[in-house]
């Protein structure tokens, strides 16, 4: 199974690529998709074609994308949850199924704790993909999201499998 993890941004959108293969994952790539243009359309525009060239050149079976969280600035959310407009919209027009996670249980899962820092989730995002090189912030937090999306996925097929065998 081939993931593609993505942290929705309208600046800058991190993406990471992660193999998977039982209890074994792997690095694919990880970039940022940077928005350009001077308008929100324009923006969005770019984000989209950016997605769509690394979800072609890369050709994941799934998207894990993480959830918005509302914060006080209600412009500033409105304008995130277009940005994640696009990273849902992009792996639906390739047929993907798509994951969705909260920021929280994204730590949980990849740090062991539900608040914790940027700089632990990039540190435990290295320990778990030996010799990769993350292309900033960004990209180490949709690495995250992807390796999160691995172990949900997995425990999601282990629990299909054996309701199949309880049935046959």
């Amino acid at each position: 199974m081939r993931v593609l993890g993505i942290d929705p941004g309208l600046r800058n959108m991190g993406w990471g690529v992660i193999d998977v293969d039982g209890s074994r994952i792997s690095h694919v790539a990880n970039g940022i998709c940077h928005s350009t243009g001077d308008d929100l359309g324009q923006r969005l525009l770019s984000l989209h074609e950016q997605l769509t060239d690394v979800v072609h050149r890369h050709t994941p079976d799934h998207a894990a994308i993480e959830q918005t969280f509302v914060n006080k600035d209600g412009a500033g959310t409105l304008k995130l949850g277009q940005a994640r407009g696009i990273a849902l919209l992009v792996p639906a027009q390739a047929g993907l199924t798509i994951g969705e996670y909260a920021p929280n249980k994204v730590k949980k899962t990849v740090v062991g704790v539900g608040h914790a820092e940027k700089h632990q989730v990039e540190h435990m995002v290295k320990l778990q993909l030996p010799g990769v090189k993350i292309a900033g912030a960004d990209a180490a937090d949709a690495l995250a999201i992807a390796i999160c999306h691995a172990h949900y996925a997995r425990a999601s097929d282990s629990f299909a499998k054996a309701l199949r065998k309880a049935q046959a």
